[in-house]
């Protein structure tokens, strides 16, 4: 079954609840879902905030939609600007947002038997 959905009215939708937020981010699973190889997940971030170090589950990569973000990786650092595509390495790495920001993350992960 086919589906569609606007990424430009869900940034627009992430990027409100971001800013009201306390916790400065909003987020939704987009595509797929953690019993499915493949998620995407628009991630909306308030202009200082950040999402803290943490590992992935996979190959994964960040289309920033909206916004200017920097990975971080060890002392690696990556600026993505609207249309960027960062590849997040496989290693423990933060997203920070230099202005408001919102990013489809998409992780693809081996599905164990």
């Amino acid at each position: 079954m086919m589906n569609k959905l606007s990424l430009t009215a869900l940034v627009r939708e992430h990027l409100g609840r971001a800013r009201e937020a306390s916790s400065g981010r909003s987020a939704e699973t987009v595509h797929g879902g953690h019993e499915h190889p493949l998620r995407q997940t628009l991630i909306a971030l308030r202009a200082g905030t950040r999402l803290d170090d943490h590992e992935g589950p996979g190959d994964a990569t960040v289309h920033v939609l909206h916004g200017r973000v920097r990975l971080v990786a060890g002392g690696d650092a990556w600026d993505g600007i609207t249309g960027d595509l960062l590849v997040v390495p496989d290693a423990v790495h933060s997203l920070e947002a230099s202005e408001d920001a919102a990013v489809l993350l998409t992780v693809a992960k081996t599905l164990r038997a």
